[in-house]
């Protein structure tokens, strides 16, 4: 097996040991530490545990515009470009994703181009989420379905398994969003190119440590970004 999981972080130097001993424990599995500058020091923890695990642990120190969305560009194109993986996932670094997840969402992907971890599959699993985020996150993805006809229940996942010559179809370059409206518009892009995408049921645990990076401005932006998809051309 030969996967790799692409992390962002920003200011997780908290959860990243935790996570990365989670990944690491399974094998055949490799972690793409893709840091945007973190001011609390996150970057030489990731640089500490590629020391520790050569060959099993990469840093990408990121400089320019922060954003969730330019990291994964960065750090998907790095990894069609640099590695041999042969399967690419993705996930968050605040805890919120149990990496005792990925080798469902690897098995999954011997049917599926692209598998994603939901929270809604079966109803709402969710844990420590007050009322508000959750009627947030429901409706958000009721409303990104109506206006782009995708099909997964959870359109705003981040907890993603690609086969690598799937992913290699993206028009990963292109991409314009940022935080998670980039995670709609990478979905979206999926579902246009024919991809087989599936999903497994996750539980979803709020981070512990560190805070939210949900703002008003992500809210917007994933407001608006599901007409832009509609309505721009096709390429």
């Amino acid at each position: 097996m030969n996967v790799l999981v692409v992390v962002p972080t920003y200011n997780e130097r908290e959860n990243l040991p935790v996570l990365a001993g989670g990944v690491l424990a399974h094998a055949g599995f490799r972690m793409l530490v893709v840091d945007d500058g973190s001011p609390d020091g996150t970057g030489a923890v990731a640089d500490a545990l590629a020391s520790e695990h050569p060959g099993r642990v990469e840093v990408m120190h990121r400089t320019g515009k922060r954003g969730l969305g330019r990291s994964y560009i960065d750090g998907l194109r790095h990894a069609l470009d640099n590695t041999d993986a042969e399967l690419i996932c993705q996930m968050d670094a605040d805890l919120s994703h149990n990496p005792d997840y990925l080798p469902e969402l690897v098995r999954a992907a011997a049917t599926n181009d692209l598998v994603i971890g939901s929270r809604y599959l079966h109803g709402v699993s969710v844990v420590n989420w007050p009322l508000h985020r959750i009627f947030l996150s429901t409706f958000g993805n009721r409303y990104i379905r109506f206006v782009t006809s995708l099909r997964a229940s959870d359109c705003t996942s981040g907890y993603r398994c690609w086969r690598r010559e799937a992913l290699a179809k993206m028009p990963i370059k292109n991409m314009v969003s940022d935080g998670y409206a980039f995670l709609v518009e990478m979905l979206y892009e999926a579902q246009q190119r024919g991809l087989r995408i599936g999903e497994v049921p996750i539980i979803f645990i709020e981070r512990r440590l560190g805070q939210s990076k949900l703002s008003s401005n992500v809210l917007i932006e994933s407001l608006i970004m599901p007409w832009r998809l509609v309505f721009r051309p096709r390429t």
